[in-house]
């Protein structure tokens, strides 16, 4: 048994409780929602639980199941983020969607998170399914923040961060929180570390906005371009708009009303000149920055390192 999430690479052992332990009463949405988690994924969300739950005392492998909960969760966002968004590919494979039409994605995503929570509230005391359940609100509300802001060239930086909190941090707050509370955690410690998880979560999304536009199709596991191409405004795009260059304005004004796949190369490159991805880039280590310093309440140790080197990471490379 490997006994430290600090050291040890949780994706085996969350991706076999998974394959142990999630079927469905029907198997083609069984099928569906499996071959969403075998199309692989990094599994910051359970690591993240993992390392809360050791950062204050306890045996992160104790806590395994709560922590392929979290990625379980995240899964089904994705299933219904990509129907919402009609999108085609998900880490380098067809979007769920793709292979089993709407009706089914929606159905698999639906199945998962009634399946997680029966789980969860059979396992796990208050406040754990409170915090599991208002996260999925928080992640709906989000959702349709984000959908009433599409092709929106006016969404002001507190907009955009009340989109990302809900839809993104939330659920990498709960992550650390929940694990902070299976660990034994003191109160302070719970809200350093729920705290760590929503500041983390913020610059991990702006850096998915910058890798959205930096990055190759390779290792997005999705086009280049993507957000613009669903008309989403992010966080790149939002700094350099808020330069007033009309000329600019304009131009991305027209390719969210009739635009092509072609003039999405401009729109970067006009937001690199702009300085929008160096102002992101700033963003990112401040949000970094602040959940490393927020982990103060709590006593050094190997896993502490293991958070603020993985906020640390988010500053690396953008």
């Amino acid at each position: 048994m490997i006994g430290s999430a600090a050291t040890f690479d949780g994706q085996s052992l969350i991706e076999e409780f998974i394959r142990t332990h999630f079927v469905a009463d029907n198997p083609l949405v069984t099928e569906a929602v499996r071959r969403m988690i075998a199309a692989g994924g990094k599994r910051i969300r359970p690591r993240l639980a993992l390392l809360c739950a050791e950062a204050v005392g306890a045996a992160p492998t104790e806590h395994l199941e709560l922590a392929a909960y979290m990625e379980l969760i995240h899964v089904a966002t994705l299933i219904h983020d990509d129907v919402v968004d009609r999108a085609d590919m998900r880490r380098g494979v067809n979007a769920t969607a793709i292979d089993y039409g709407n009706r089914i994605s929606v159905l698999a995503g639906d199945y998962l998170f009634a399946w997680i929570f029966r789980n969860v509230t059979a396992r796990y005391a208050a406040p754990i399914p409170h915090i599991l359940s208002a996260t999925l609100a928080e992640i709906c509300a989000g959702e349709v923040l984000q959908l009433r802001a599409l092709a929106n060239v006016d969404l002001d930086l507190s907009d955009y961060l009340e989109i990302v909190v809900k839809k993104t941090a939330s659920l990498f707050a709960a992550s650390a929180e929940c694990g902070a509370i299976v660990g034994g955690a003191s109160a302070a410690q719970r809200d350093a570390l729920r705290t760590f998880g929503r500041d983390y979560g913020i610059a991990f999304q702006m850096k998915d906005d910058l890798l959205d536009m930096t990055a190759d199709a390779g290792s997005l596991g999705k086009p280049v371009g993507n957000d613009l191409r669903e008309h989403k405004v992010t966080i790149p795009l939002l700094f350099a708009l808020r330069g007033g260059d009309s000329e600019f304005r304009d131009a991305v004004e027209r390719f969210f009303t009739r635009g092509d796949d072609e003039q999405i190369r401009s729109i970067i490159d006009g937001v690199r000149s702009r300085g929008g991805l160096q102002a992101t880039r700033e963003q990112i280590q401040h949000y970094a920055e602040r959940a490393q310093r927020s982990l103060a309440p709590l006593p050094e140790s190997t896993p502490r390192r293991s958070l603020i080197e993985m906020a640390g990471t988010l500053v690396e490379e953008v």
